[in-house]
């Protein structure tokens, strides 16, 4: 009668401790030394994992030159919260649509052009004791937006929309609302009065300067608007 033989499976052997001791000094070696690095102790031993920034931005180009000619008067810092929503006629606006909620901060300027000033501009007494100055009036600077201080406050999205974010050379593009806050910003400075403000300190430094230069009587005009400012 024939027995059966069983074999039963040698045992797993286990890895020798001797082999885990070089890995982990290693790794606690590096730790040491990146402790010691951030700590201080070590001033000379850079960070090995540290990031660093090349910067390889080329020289700023000159692309024209001109001479300023004006004296700005005044200038004004506005704030506009631009709510612009976009909607599909057919489509729900989780879908397809956006909404933008923008806080949009940004200076105008108002100034009096002196470059195109006449020779009649300045007229003298026989005396010398008075001058009539005749300046056009003061005008607005186009809006400058303060990007730095200007934010996105929401933005909604629909779905096909972020799917095309995906595809776009530049997602989040703000240029539209950015647009809308500079031109809002502008028509708030046209009500501000700003170019009164720049004519009157405009005409304050003629006469400072003109009595300086001995003048007693001192006349500064604007002549009649001209549509832009």
């Amino acid at each position: 009668m024939a027995r059966s033989v069983r074999f039963s499976p040698a045992p797993r052997r286990l890895p020798s401790a001797r082999w885990l001791v070089p890995p982990l000094f290693l790794v606690l070696l590096l730790a040491g030394f990146l402790l010691a690095g951030q700590l201080r102790l070590l001033p000379d031993l850079s960070n090995p994992f540290a990031t660093e920034t090349e910067d390889r931005t080329g020289p700023a180009v000159l692309k024209s030159l001109r001479d300023m000619s004006r004296y700005e008067g005044a200038s004004g810092t506005f704030q506009v919260v631009v709510d612009l929503e976009k909607d599909a006629k057919f489509l729900p606006d989780a879908v397809r649509g956006s909404r933008t909620l923008f806080v949009g901060t940004g200076s105008v300027g108002a100034y009096v052009d002196l470059g195109g000033l006449g020779e009649d501009a300045v007229t003298v007494t026989e005396d010398r004791e008075g001058a009539t100055v005749r300046l056009p009036h003061a005008r607005l600077e186009k809006p400058a937006l303060d990007v730095e201080r200007s934010y996105a406050v929401m933005k909604e999205r629909g779905l096909l929309d972020r799917l095309g974010d995906l595809f776009s050379g530049n997602p989040g593009d703000e240029r539209e609302v950015h647009e809308l806050a500079a031109e809002r910003i502008g028509e708030a400075a046209k009500e501000s009065g700003l170019t009164a403000r720049a004519e009157r300190n405009t005409e304050d430094m003629l006469e400072n300067l003109l009595r300086s230069l001995g003048f007693e009587r001192v006349t500064v005009s604007f002549g009649e608007p001209d549509g832009r400012g």
